[in-house]
C-alpha cells in the first residue's frame, strides 16, 4: 500500500484545516474562540464531511469498478449506484452547511457521522471476517471513517459549550 493510498483520505479534512486557518486570519482581531471554533466546524463540515463524500459519491457512481476493486468489493455491482447516491447527498448536505447553522449542523453531523462510523465498522469487519487488506478497506480510509465524526462531534460541542459560556457570562 503506497503513501499516498494511505493518505489520500485526509485531503478533505486537510483542505477544512487550511481555509479555516485562512478564515480565521482575516478575522484574527474580532474572532473570540467561539467564533474561532464556529469557523473550524463549519469548514470541517464543508470540507471535511461535505466535498469529501461528494467526491466519493462522483467516484461510486462514475468509477463504480475501480472504486470496487480499491475497497476489495466484487465489480459490477448494482450496490455502488445507492453508496454513490447516498455519498453525494450527504456531500451536498455538508456543502449546505455554509448556509445553515445550529440544528442543521447537528442534524448532518449525526447522519453523515453515523453512515461514516458505520462504514469503518464494516472495513474493520471486511479486514477481521475476510482478511481484506485493499487500500480503500484497511487505509486511510478506514482512519477517517472512525475518527472524522468523533472530530465533528466534539468540535459541535465545544463550540456549544463556548456558546453557552458566552451566555452565562452576560
Amino acid at each position: 500500500m503506497s503513501l499516498m493510498e494511505i493518505l489520500w483520505a485526509l485531503v478533505f479534512p486537510l483542505l477544512g484545516a487550511i481555509v479555516a486557518l485562512v478564515h480565521i486570519n482575516k478575522e484574527k482581531k474580532t474572532a473570540d474562540t467561539h467564533r474561532k471554533l464556529e469557523i473550524i466546524l463549519m469548514w470541517q463540515l464543508v470540507c471535511g464531511l461535505g466535498l469529501s463524500l461528494l467526491w466519493g459519491g462522483i467516484a461510486h457512481l462514475l468509477f463504480a469498478d475501480q472504486v470496487a476493486q480499491s475497497i476489495g468489493w466484487a465489480t459490477g455491482s448494482p450496490f455502488q449506484r445507492e453508496v454513490g447516491i447516498w455519498d453525494a447527498s450527504i456531500g451536498i448536505v455538508g456543502i449546505l452547511c455554509l448556509k445553515y447553522r445550529d440544528h442543521f449542523w447537528l442534524a448532518t453531523i449525526i447522519g453523515g457521522g453515523l453512515f461514516l462510523f458505520g462504514a469503518g465498522l464494516g472495513h474493520v469487519y471486511e479486514f477481521i471476517a475476510h482478511g481484506d487488506v485493499s487500500p480503500n478497506n484497511i487505509g486511510g480510509v478506514l482512519w477517517v471513517d472512525l475518527l472524522f465524526p468523533i472530530l465533528l462531534a466534539a468540535l459541535y460541542l465545544l463550540y456549544h459549550k463556548e456558546k453557552a459560556d458566552i451566555h452565562t457570562l452576560r
